[in-house]
């Protein structure tokens, strides 16, 4: 590895000399060599970069060095300001006449090019010095895991090694970050444990950081729970570790553990809460969460965790009143606003806010671009979103990426143009996903064009062959169309690959409770109770002109087993259950669902929003569903 080749020292010397030969050695009175060196002194200590640099200059003309400290304060200034030109000048003035710096100065050198994100400088800086300590191999291993360098810093490790450098625990909190596989990490971690650092609090911390991002998590919670933890960076790796994985209720019961334990909570913490919050859709838990938000005022991160939180949850009016409290708004701010709008199904108010963003000064950035996109998308605007999609790169200097291009093809399907989306997807830089066919499937579906809806399923299964899902549309299609031969073929398909379809699970959150309902499970304890308000509920739709549509259900069933399928939805049991509980007609019946909500639980939900009067909100994986007083804030266009 070139920045460790041992036999390129005086090579590199060699390069450094022509950099020192400008200045030369003036002889100067000890009163005046004295004063200026305490001027600079001063200057350094107090941070006035100009002033230290001018008298630098004066010192380098009289040939007049200071100490090490004095020059590590003025590069830690250098540093606060970004003056990489000014830093390089002290390296250089340091290095006039041949003088060869201790240890400590070399490695504030070598941090201060790392810092700068300089790496051939650091590297040859690193090629130069004759001695090397832990201090000088753990900032070069640094600068190549931030530099996303993994093999060069996994490779230093080596050397650091061979050479009998011990690592310390700041070496192995960096080339952790290197680690990119589950066999390099493991290997990595016997070796933490030999040397005696598993304990140590930032080590631990990143062991645990690494096997989650591996996703590894039984790994994560092994290394936590293997000693007693007393410092509250280790429970903020570990709930962070939980959180950041999808895995909201693990992560809220290490937060009570923690509590238990006697830790206050800080950002970091409330910020992992917030996102197990968003997980589940704990709007109640969430809210409770905010209020010590409001102590950590000034933290951005923090804020638009609250944020993002209120739009995943299906509050809006939370969200906006969160949004309009800002006085600080980063590009992270405004993409979760826009987002969090158009996946709720405000289109137009998302595309305002964008017009606001812009007039703000901020630069869109290309999750900004996809919310708009999802915005153009869900309203149907199709001459919009070319607009967006078109100007990205000339307005911005934004690449388009997959998700952009499946935006536009579902756009473009669902507005019924699906030649145009066929086209879009054979134009595609990338190779198209299952994502991008699944997009232009439902326009299919939704405009009854079978033959390309049976093309893009076979791609879909190409690329992801244990989809229940476009198995089952598939199979559906075909029975439609009376080609009972292939609903077999597909039927057979799916039994020996072994491909079950996942049932419909919804859950609702009520007194700080998650209820969960399943198609055809009878252990909630209220289950009589409930089946028997939801023949009423669906009584009483009927009367009002709901006719159960049996398109969304298996086609092999006889009429009346469809129609009990569709009665007995998950969503219509969840519903049915936040309606009976929850009695206050302020209240909203929240309910987050696994799958897509099928037509017929879409018309059912705006005729109960109507009859009852209540406002209904349903959280799928594609967007969030508003129903109020008979209709849905899609548009009835998801």
């Amino acid at each position: 590895m070139r920045a460790i080749s041992r036999y390129k020292r005086i090579q590199t010397r060699f390069y450094l000399l022509p950099l020192l030969r400008s200045y030369s050695l003036t002889a100067v009175d000890a009163p005046s060599s004295t004063s200026l060196i305490a001027e600079f002194t001063k200057f350094c200590h107090q941070r006035d970069l100009p002033r230290a640099i001018k008298t630098l200059q004066e010192m380098t003309k009289h040939g007049l060095w200071s100490d090490s400290i004095t020059y590590s304060e003025l590069i830690k200034c250098c540093l606060t300001h970004g003056a990489i030109e000014e830093g390089k000048l002290v390296h250089k003035h340091v290095l006039s006449t041949g003088y060869e710096p201790k240890n400590f100065l070399n490695n504030i050198f070598l941090n201060m090019y790392a810092k700068f994100n300089l790496l051939e400088d650091a590297e040859l800086l690193f090629d130069a010095m004759g001695d090397r300590n832990v201090v000088s191999w753990t900032t070069i291993i640094s600068a190549y895991s931030s530099a996303n360098l993994n093999e060069k810093a996994i490779e230093c490790l080596k050397l650091m090694l061979r050479d009998g450098v011990r690592p310390n625990m700041f070496t192995y909190s960096s080339v952790l970050r290197a680690c990119n596989g589950l066999s390099l990490l493991t290997q990595l971690h016997c070796n933490i444990i030999k040397t005696g650092l598993e304990s140590d609090v930032f080590v631990r911390s990143a062991i645990i950081d690494i096997y989650s991002k591996l996703g590894d998590l039984q790994n994560a919670l092994n290394v936590f729970d293997e000693m007693v933890t007393g410092d509250l960076v280790v429970w903020n790796s570990i709930i962070g570790a939980f959180a950041q994985n999808n895995d909201g209720d693990e992560a809220l019961n290490l937060f009570k553990r923690m509590k238990r334990e006697g830790f206050g909570e800080n950002q970091s913490t409330l910020t992992s809460v917030l996102r197990a919050c968003t997980s589940l859709s704990l709007l109640e838990l969430g809210k409770q969460v905010h209020v010590h938000v409001v102590k950590h005022n000034k933290d951005l991160i923090l804020k638009n965790a609250l944020l993002d939180m209120y739009c995943k949850c299906g509050s809006l009016e939370d969200a906006r009143s969160a949004f309009n409290g800002m006085v600080e708004r980063d590009v992270i701010t405004w993409s979760t606003m826009i987002g969090g709008l158009a996946q709720n199904g405000f289109s137009r108010e998302a595309l305002d806010l964008f017009s606001s963003m812009k007039n703000s000064g901020i630069k869109p950035n290309h999750i900004t671009i996809l919310g708009v996109l999802f915005a153009c998308s869900h309203a149907g605007l199709v001459q919009d979103g070319w607009y967006y999609f078109q100007s990205m790169k000339n307005l911005y200097d934004i690449e388009p990426q997959r998700e952009h291009y499946g935006c536009m093809i579902d756009l473009l399907g669902r507005a019924g143009k699906v030649d145009e989306a066929v086209k879009l997807i054979h134009e595609m830089k990338y190779e198209p996903d299952a994502v991008t066919w699944r997009a232009l499937l439902g326009a299919c579906k939704v405009h009854k064009n079978i033959d390309m809806a049976i093309y893009a399923a076979k791609e879909i299964l190409k690329l992801d062959p244990l989809d229940a899902g476009t198995y089952i549309l598939l199979s559906n299609i075909y029975a439609n169309s009376q080609r009972w031969e292939d609903v077999e073929q597909v039927r057979m398909a799916m039994r020996e690959r072994g491909v079950k379809k996942e049932p419909g699970c919804s859950w609702i959150e009520v007194d700080k409770l998650i209820h969960a309902f399943v198609l055809g499970d009878t252990s909630h304890p209220q289950i009589d109770e409930i089946i028997k308000e939801l023949k009423r509920l669906i009584q009483r739709s009927i009367e009002v002109g709901y006719t159960p549509d049996t398109n969304f259900v298996l086609q092999d069933l006889e009429g009346e087993q469809k129609e009990d399928s569709l009665h007995y939805h998950s969503e219509k049991l969840a519903i049915t259950y936040g309606l009976m509980t929850l009695s206050s007609s302020e209240k909203s019946v929240r309910i987050r669902k696994n799958l897509r909500i099928c037509g017929d639980c879409h018309v059912f939900a705006k005729l109960l929003s109507k009859i009852e009067c209540r406002t209904i909100v349903i959280r799928d994986p594609i967007r969030y569903h508003h129903f109020r007083n008979g209709v849905c804030s899609c548009g009835d266009y998801w």
